[in-house]
């Protein structure tokens, strides 16, 4: 039985060695990123089985990415490298507080060469929840029909579905996302959007309004991440709010939205009560933060549940 099955573009992702523009940067260090795979590492980190679709390039890059997810225990069997199509790479750039910007090289993307029928619905089959986010969609149109193609099989399937928007106003125009993320919205049953998302899919920021919106898509499970203002929870007609989560240092806040999402799946997989899958997701965001690097603080379950129970820590 697989756990999760998520899609996304697997790059790679240059870390620079200064914060500061990207013009005064000389070195850089190499690494893996792409926000559908930083939940299927963040969930097999946790100890769920994980399926990652994609293609990479038949490439020193693309070996490179095959090889980190294999050492994660992410099932490889639906990546394949392609040759002609070169592995898509980011550049970071970082600024003070944590935050940063990226800069995208994706010309030719492997993944240009997925189509609806690249999906093995043997995958399906055997999953339990299928993971989608608003990054790969956006990345190219022809996405659009791969995930459509997902949320079908999935829906044959019976597999529940998380959606996170992570929307990259980059990447595709505010319309576009919103009418694309709005007609998948039906099929969701966990929405676990920022409040920025829900105000661009929803016209507020406004909780309640919020909330009426995801009850007239009947979703199950709606989260509202709200960065260092912790997030909130709406299911069975209830609201549970979970205060921000006490962090040593904020030192690069890419991939906290990942680390939420993971943990709150593992939570929603294990039937926790929805105060317990709350402040889980919101604990492995705020250690997310604390290391730098896109998924290099999504911490392993015993990390995770040792912060969540605020047990002390014996250092020797």
């Amino acid at each position: 039985m697989i756990d999760v099955i998520t899609i996304g573009d697997a790059m790679i992702t240059f870390d620079p060695s200064v914060s500061g523009p990207l013009r005064f940067v000389d070195s850089f260090k190499k690494k893996v990123g792409g926000a559908e795979l930083n939940i299927a590492i963040g969930c097999a980190r946790l100890g769920l089985q994980t399926t990652f679709l994609s293609r990479i390039g038949d490439d020193e890059f693309g070996r490179f990415i095959y090889n980190f997810l294999r050492g994660e225990g992410i099932d490889v069997s639906e990546v394949k490298l392609v040759k002609d199509h070169p592995t898509s790479l980011n550049f970071k750039e970082l600024r003070e507080g944590g935050f940063s910007e990226t800069y995208y090289y994706r010309y030719k993307s492997p993944t240009l060469t997925l189509t609806p029928s690249s999906l093995n619905e043997d995958v399906f089959r055997k999953s339990r929840l299928l993971h989608i986010s608003g990054v790969f969609p956006s990345i190219n149109s022809r996405n659009i029909g791969i995930i459509d193609a997902a949320i079908q099989l999935a829906k044959k399937h019976k597999l529940k579905i998380s959606l996170d928007p992570n929307i990259r106003l980059k990447l595709w125009s505010e319309k576009k996302a919103k009418d694309t993320l709005l007609r998948w919205l039906p099929e969701v049953d966990y929405l676990l959007a920022g409040i920025d998302e829900a105000e661009l899919l929803f016209g507020t920021q406004d909780v309640d309004q919020i909330i009426y919106n995801a009850k007239r898509y009947a979703i199950s499970h709606l989260f509202i991440k709200l960065g260092e203002k912790g997030a909130k929870l709406w299911t069975n007609e209830q609201l549970y709010t979970c205060d921000s989560i006490h962090t040593t240092k904020v030192v690069d806040v890419v991939g906290a939205g990942d680390g939420f999402g993971a943990g709150a799946i593992y939570g929603l997989l294990h039937d926790w009560e929805p105060e317990k899958v709350l402040k889980f997701a919101n604990t492995i965001g705020a250690m997310v933060v604390e290391v730098y690097g896109d998924n290099e603080g999504l911490p392993y379950l015993d990390e995770a549940i040792s912060r969540f129970e605020n047990r002390k820590k014996i250092d020797r």
